[in-house]
């Protein structure tokens, strides 16, 4: 048997003064959705490339969304057999 899911991902990115915010938005079949946030702040004395604020900021936000959906996971684990999950990354 094959199960086709079809998730869809969202990535937003804003930067503002040196504070760079990223949300990775999760939309699961079924219309659930999951968000994970990521934060990057310019060091003063370094110079202000955007690019690297927005890849730490969505590897963090990626990294916070990866943890939520291991623990939504493990929650339906413990659904099904009534015992803890120990879920790893």
């Amino acid at each position: 048997m094959s199960i086709s899911n079809r998730w869809s991902m969202v990535l937003t990115v804003q930067e503002s003064d040196g504070d760079t915010a990223a949300t990775a938005r999760l939309t699961l079949d079924g219309g659930e959705h999951l968000a994970g946030h990521g934060k990057a702040k310019l060091n003063p004395t370094d110079q202000g490339v955007d690019k690297i604020g927005a890849e730490i900021a969505v590897a963090r936000a990626l990294s916070d969304l990866a943890h939520k959906l291991l623990h939504s996971a493990a929650l339906d684990v413990e659904g099904l057999t009534h015992q803890r999950a120990h879920l790893h990354m």
